[in-house]
C-alpha cells in the first residue's frame, strides 16, 4: 500500500514499549493465540466457550514493572504506516458522513504492546485488536499480524494490517451510528446460540466497511493489497480457526463468521463502495 509520505493521523498515542507496570499479562504460547484469534476483530463480541480458555485465564502472570524500551527502526515504521492508514480512515470516513449529511467523529487509536488499560478494562495482547465503544478508541498490538501470518497461515503484508485498522475503524461506525447499542438489545433474552448470530451480523458489516474504506482508497493500493485483506479474512473465519485449533466446528458458537461470509462481505464493500449495501442482518437473519 502507498503510504510513505503521506499525512499521518494525530490522532495515535502510541503506548509500545512502555513498561506494563505490573498489570496482568496473559501467558505466551498457542493458547494466548487461542484467545487472540476467539477476540479477533471486535474482541468486545467473543464469548469465551472452552475450558481452555478458563485454564487459560487462571495461567495468567504478572508482569514487573521495568523501564521503557527503545522501538525498533522496524517497529517505528510500522507505527508510522498504522498512522497513515488511520489518517485514511479518517479521510475517508469524514467524506461518506458529510455526503450524507452528517459530521464524523473521530475515534482514536492506541498502540500497545503486552498489557493496555481501556475504557472498557485491562487488556492484554492475547485479546487481539479490538474497539472500546466506551472510550472510542481502537487498540492495537501490530506484532499481532506476525502471529496471523507465521501460526494461521494469512499471507501477510501491510495491507492485512490495513483491513484489520479498518475493520476496528468499522466498529467505531456502528457505534457512533447506533447499530452496537440496537444489536446489543436485540440479543437481550436470547440463547447464546441466537445471541451469537447477531455478533456474527455485526463482525461482517465491520468487514463490508472495511471493503467501502478499500474502495475509497483505490488510489493507494498496490498489486497484490486486496489477495492480502482477503487471506487474512479466510484466516480468522470462526470456522478456520476452530478447525485448526480443535479440529471440529461448532456453528452456534460462532461469532465472527465463516472464512466464506468474511471474504464475501469484505469483498462486497470493496465492489459496491456503498454502504447502503452492507445490511449484514436483514440478509443474515431474515433466512
Amino acid at each position: 500500500m502507498k503510504w510513505i509520505g503521506n499525512r499521518q493521523s494525530d490522532n495515535v498515542e502510541d503506548r509500545r514499549g512502555m513498561s506494563t507496570g505490573g498489570k496482568a499479562i496473559m501467558g505466551g504460547g498457542v493458547l494466548g493465540i487461542v484467545i487472540l484469534l476467539l477476540n479477533l476483530f471486535g474482541g468486545e463480541n467473543a464469548r469465551m466457550i472452552t475450558p481452555v480458555l478458563e485454564q487459560m485465564n487462571q495461567g495468567q502472570q504478572t508482569a514487573p514493572a521495568g523501564e521503557p524500551s527503545e522501538l525498533t527502526p522496524e517497529q517505528k515504521e510500522m507505527g508510522d504506516f498504522a498512522k497513515t492508514v488511520f489518517a485514511y480512515t479518517e479521510d475517508t470516513w469524514g467524506q461518506i458522513f458529510q455526503d450524507n449529511g452528517s459530521e464524523y467523529v473521530q475515534p482514536k487509536m492506541v498502540l500497545f504492546s503486552e498489557a493496555v488499560e481501556t475504557g472498557c478494562g485491562n487488556a492484554t495482547s492475547a485479546s487481539g485488536p479490538f474497539y472500546c465503544p466506551a472510550d472510542q478508541k481502537v487498540y492495537m498490538d501490530l506484532e499481532f499480524m506476525k502471529e496471523l501470518k507465521t501460526r494461521f497461515g494469512a499471507q501477510g503484508g501491510d495491507f492485512a494490517t490495513a483491513y484489520v485498522i479498518a475493520h476496528e475503524v468499522g466498529h467505531h461506525v456502528q457505534n457512533i451510528l447506533g447499530t452496537s447499542n440496537w444489536m446489543r438489545k436485540q440479543q437481550q433474552g436470547l440463547s447464546e446460540a441466537d445471541a451469537n448470530k447477531y455478533s456474527v451480523c455485526l463482525e461482517l458489516q465491520a468487514d463490508f466497511y472495511a471493503g467501502v474504506w478499500a474502495k475509497y482508497n483505490q488510489k493507494y493500493l498496490e498489486a497484490g493489497d486486496i489477495e492480502e485483506a482477503i487471506s487474512a479474512a479466510n484466516a480468522v473465519g470462526d470456522d478456520a480457526i476452530q478447525k485448526r485449533m480443535r479440529g471440529s466446528v461448532v456453528p452456534d458458537s460462532f461469532t465472527h463468521g465463516t472464512s466464506e461470509q468474511r471474504i464475501y462481505w469484505f469483498k462486497r464493500g470493496y465492489q459496491t463502495g456503498d454502504i447502503k449495501q452492507g445490511d449484514t442482518f436483514s440478509a443474515l437473519l431474515n433466512r
